[in-house]
Order: structure tokens, then C-alpha cells, then sequence
């Protein structure tokens, strides 16, 4: 059975259960996309952000997945209190399939001690297309079953979250796809996407060396059916107003990822590898690119409450 015939096959099983994998993408460099899997995230910062993230995954396996990001949020004072707003896309293939992700997301702060905390949901659109123009079986099957044309569903998705952060620490909590989406492709199949759970949190470790510090980071991602846990540690250097960093990140069970960046004025960009530990072999690892800039923005001529997240150092 070739790889096309296993996506196909993989296919036939979609029109008569629902799917129950984790159905968001992964990007190894969470911390950089929080907007992705946490609306209350919007906002937090002072400042104008754009992020922007790729992975390609399983490198030389046929159709491997390619998954793209795109987030900008910002924050705004009405009536006395602090919020945010932000807008997400994204857009990834699998083999035979594309997802599409549309989201507007709101926050509320609130400043806590030190820190903020805010409260955020999205309301969005998901997307989900089937493209099997590009296979031919021959005779080896007239199941009506197997779709000749492009199929595509859209359904409503909805997600929550909470975030917090401080000087020196931030932690996040968030249940994306809460509504649990079903999306029907064509007329008689579906695709139901489960909520997924988000726990994150970091912190600033100060060294001897003002100009060096470390920065250790968890991202925890569950259905309550399988879970995915993310460790990673970084260290940073600060040379001239310019930070570098470089690090590991350990999946158990999963990978290993290497991890570099860099913070130059107020564009960051990082570069991370994952290497599986599992039988796919090192060599058919995955890359993930993210860029960052960020702006100050100020309406009323002046800020209350100056905030600044470690999320982007």
C-alpha cells in the first residue's frame, strides 16, 4: 500500500467516526505565539504585536504537515479600565487536508500586585478542506464513499483563557475549540475537533552576570484523551542592547528540540529543530521559524500602568 492509498484509507475511516486526535498544530517555540492557543493574551503588553510563525514537519515524509501563524493584538483603556484586542489566522496542510483558523479575540485586565492578569475569549471560524484531485486509484475501487471532487465544512469555534504576568514570572491557563466544532464534509461525513487545555508558565532566573539569565518554560497541551508536555530552558546574553539565546526544549517520549533567537530593537526572531526520540529518526525532524515586532502605541498622549511581559525578552 503506497502512502497516498494509506491517506486515502486513513480517509474512509473519517466518514464513519468522528476524529478524536489533538487537533491544534505545535510550535516548539510556544512562547512566541501565545495568541495562537490563549485569547486573554491580547493586549498584555504595551505595545503594538505581531507575530508570526512556520513549522515544517517530518521532514521527507510525502505531504508532511505545514503549518503557517499569523496573530497581531494590541491594548486600549475604555472607561477607566484596561483591554485588548487581537486577530489570529491560521492555515495548515496535511497530506490530503486543509485546516483553516479565523479569530477575533477580546481581553479584559486587571492589575493584580506587580503583575496583570486578564481574562480573554475568541469567537472565529474554522475551515476544514479535502483535496483528492491529485490521486488516482484506477478501478481499484468505485466506492462512492471516496470523494472525486474537493469537499470543504466551516463551523463556528470558540476558546477561553486566562494570563498572568509578573517582572520576573508568567503563567496561562486556556481550552480552545470549547464548543467542541463539527465540521461536515460534503454530506454525509464530519470531523469533530475536541477542546483542547493549555497550560503554560516561565520565569527569570537572574545569574552572577547582569548581561546572562536563564528562562525555564512549560507548556502542557491535553484533550483529555492524550497529553503533550513541552520543557524547555534558555539562556540568554545581552550584548550592546542586543539579546541573543539559545536552548533546549525535551518532549518525553516525544523529541528533543535546539532552540536560538535573537531580540535586535524590537524585532525578534528564533529558529528551533525538533528532533524525534521516537523510530521517525532524527533526520525526519521538523523546523519551526518565528519573527516578532512589537511598537509602542499611545492614544491618549500618555500610559497608565506600564506592563511589561517577559513572554518576549
Amino acid at each position: 500500500m503506497t502512502f497516498k492509498r494509506f491517506l486515502f484509507f486513513c480517509f474512509a475511516l473519517l466518514c464513519c467516526f468522528a476524529a478524536n486526535a489533538q487537533f491544534d498544530a505545535q510550535f516548539s517555540q510556544y512562547w512566541a505565539v501565545t495568541g495562537y492557543y490563549n485569547p486573554a493574551n491580547a493586549g498584555q503588553m504595551d505595545k503594538l504585536m505581531l507575530s508570526g510563525a512556520y513549522s515544517q514537519q517530518l521532514m521527507g515524509f510525502t505531504n508532511a504537515p505545514k503549518s503557517m501563524y499569523f496573530g497581531a493584538d494590541m491594548p486600549f483603556n475604555f472607561l477607566g479600565s484596561k483591554h485588548g484586542v487581537g486577530i489570529t489566522l491560521f492555515n495548515e496542510g496535511i497530506g490530503l487536508f486543509r485546516n483553516q483558523m479565523f479569530s477575533l479575540q477580546y481581553s479584559y485586565k486587571k492589575k493584580i500586585g506587580k503583575g496583570q492578569l486578564g481574562f480573554g475569549m475568541q469567537v472565529g471560524a474554522l475551515n476544514i478542506s479535502f483535496d483528492p484531485t491529485n490521486i488516482n486509484l484506477g478501478d481499484e475501487t468505485n466506492d462512492n464513499a471516496f470523494p472525486t471532487t474537493t469537499i470543504s465544512g466551516m463551523s463556528m469555534d470558540v476558546g477561553v483563557g486566562a494570563y498572568y504576568t509578573h517582572p520576573g514570572y508568567y503563567t496561562g491557563l486556556s481550552v480552545t475549540h470549547l464548543t467542541s466544532p463539527t465540521v461536515l464534509l460534503g454530506e454525509n461525513n464530519k470531523f469533530k475537533v475536541d477542546p483542547t487545555i493549555y497550560l503554560t508558565g516561565g520565569c527569570n532566573i537572574k545569574t552572577e552576570n547582569p548581561l546572562i539569565w536563564i528562562q525555564p518554560s512549560f507548556l502542557l497541551k491535553s484533550d483529555l484523551v492524550s497529553t503533550k508536555v513541552d520543557l524547555t530552558g534558555r539562556m540568554f546574553y545581552n550584548y550592546n542592547d542586543k539579546t541573543f539565546y539559545g536552548g533546549l526544549s525535551y518532549s518525553p517520549g516525544t523529541s528533543v528540540t535546539f532552540l536560538v533567537g535573537a531580540k535586535i530593537k524590537n524585532i525578534t526572531v528564533g529558529y528551533a529543530y525538533d528532533m524525534f526520540t521516537s523510530q521517525i529518526g532524527a533526520g525526519s525532524g521538523s523546523h519551526d521559524l518565528i519573527v516578532n515586532y512589537s511598537t509602542d502605541i499611545n492614544f491618549s498622549g500618555h500610559s497608565k500602568n506600564k506592563h511589561k511581559s517577559i513572554r518576549i525578552l
